[in-house]
């Protein structure tokens, strides 16, 4: 009999019933909300009669349609300033722990929740977020979920699920200079598309996995599900284990590391589907069309669409390039640049803010070029202020923001661009209108975003 998957582990250790039709009833060891798509479940709660089954394995924070330029700032639109009242009175009929904007403890739900101590491996944590494959970073099974099911989560702390397939993507070699994990997942979505991993948990493995810091995990398993992976995961390892102590201050319970330990994918474990890719061949990339898979390296040209023999491939590339306003053949780097953003749940984290400033330092952001960057939360702004990032930002000619939240990854706050605006965005989708109705995103990793904040155009470091 073959050996099992890390994510098979803890997928079994968290079963409370196998079985119910197609699908297995997991326990949830975290559930983690915010103010978008959750009023909804509390109605449907209410109504019935129901309480929340364990809040205190559920947190609640403000961050997608938040205010970013400062935490007082009034907000015009009625709607959001309704959900954000909306779950502050849910978190507090509940007895839910909540992060209100502009909290010590506030932020995206995917950046505080590691800050926070809260994520362990071996843990089931669900949010109505796609993005929580981020935190499969630490060897848990992190999924999106929708409204009802976050009522369920609500009022039992289970989730009916089917149990997805395995997937190995294994990264060998070492990442050059310059070269962020941002990158490797952009490469990893331009090779093998956008429904890559439909359908499959995603265990990365492979000696450059193992040399990534706990943030570059998290960008990459955040951007996973941009392969229609239902989740992504790493197993926990001495990088794991030291992020983990020093969050939770001291070393955990005792036998608690022990049990960490004990999730890792057996050597004779068969995998449904492997990729592989090499870290040394790979460069900066960047987005040139409206999906992640329509990504090239930075010295790449605008593709044409003859250039895809796939027929789908081919009118996707057609009308990509009609709304992204672009030329087949034009060098990225001859792209000129309006807006440039740094923040979000894939690159708002500390390392992410100094990476950028590391180019930043010294020099400005071109004229004509406006760049925001956002703290993914606000235990980031204030590491950020006291390494004095803030000051070679202000220097350069950057907005940093006041407050932490998604801020221009999503457009759904006061935060977002006019239509016709190109952007160099260090978020993680590039949909049409994704940055605003008829607004141009251009995905890239943050040294990237800085170096074309400075030239005005898509631009490396190296470039400068």
């Amino acid at each position: 009999m073959a050996g099992t998957t890390l994510a098979q582990k803890v997928w079994q250790s968290r079963t409370v019933r196998p079985g119910v039709g197609d699908e297995d009833l997991l326990y949830i060891d975290m559930h983690l909300l915010h103010e978008v798509n959750t009023p909804q479940a509390f109605d449907a709660l209410r109504a019935a009669g129901r309480t929340v089954r364990r809040p205190d394995l559920t947190v609640a924070t403000e961050d997608h349609s938040t205010p970013t330029i400062s935490v007082d700032r009034y907000d015009p639109v009625e709607g959001r300033r309704m959900q954000r009242t909306l779950l502050r009175d849910n978190c507090a009929e509940f007895g839910i722990p909540f992060h209100r904007l502009g909290g010590p403890g506030q932020g995206i739900y995917a950046v505080i929740a590691p800050e926070l101590g809260l994520v362990h491996p071996g843990m089931t944590i669900v949010c109505c977020d796609s993005h929580t494959t981020t935190l499969g970073a630490f060897g848990a099974l992190s999924f999106g979920i929708g409204t009802s099911q976050v009522e369920h989560v609500l009022a039992t702390q289970t989730l009916p699920k089917r149990r997805p397939r395995d997937m190995r993507v294994t990264v060998t070699g070492t990442l050059p200079p310059g070269v962020t994990a941002k990158d490797m997942v952009l490469a990893l979505i331009g090779r093998y598309g956008t429904t890559a991993g439909q359908g499959h948990v995603v265990e990365y493995r492979g000696e450059a996995i193992a040399a990534l810091s706990m943030e570059a995990r998290m960008t990459l398993c955040n951007m996973t599900v941009e392969m229609g992976s239902a989740a992504g995961i790493i197993a926990p390892d001495e990088t794991t284990f030291a992020y983990l102590r020093s969050v939770l201050g001291g070393s955990p319970p005792a036998g608690e590391e022990a049990y960490w330990r004990g999730f890792f994918t057996d050597p004779d474990a068969v995998f449904d589907k492997e990729l592989a890719l090499d870290a040394g061949e790979l460069r900066p990339y960047v987005s040139w069309g409206t999906n992640p898979g329509q990504s090239i390296p930075l010295d790449g040209r605008v593709p044409h669409p003859d250039d895809f023999g796939d027929p789908a491939l081919r009118t996707a590339a057609e009308r990509a390039l009609s709304y992204m306003d672009l030329r087949p053949g034009t060098p990225m780097r001859d792209v000129p640049i309006d807006v440039v953003f740094l923040g979000s749940c894939t690159n708002g984290r500390i390392e992410d803010l100094r990476a950028a400033a590391e180019v930043l330092d010294g020099r400005r952001v071109a004229d004509g070029v406006r760049m925001v960057i956002v703290p993914g939360s606000m235990r980031v702004r204030r590491q950020a202020v006291a390494e004095g990032l803030d000051e070679v930002f202000a220097r350069a000619g950057a907005d940093f923001r006041a407050a932490a939240g998604c801020s221009m990854c999503v457009s759904l706050g006061e935060d977002r661009l006019t239509p016709g605006t190109r952007s160099a965005s260090s978020g993680n989708r590039n949909f049409e209108g994704r940055q605003g109705p008829g607004a141009r995103t251009h995905l890239v990793s943050p040294p990237v975003a800085a170096a074309t904040a400075v030239a005005g155009r898509l631009a490396a470091p190296g470039d400068l």
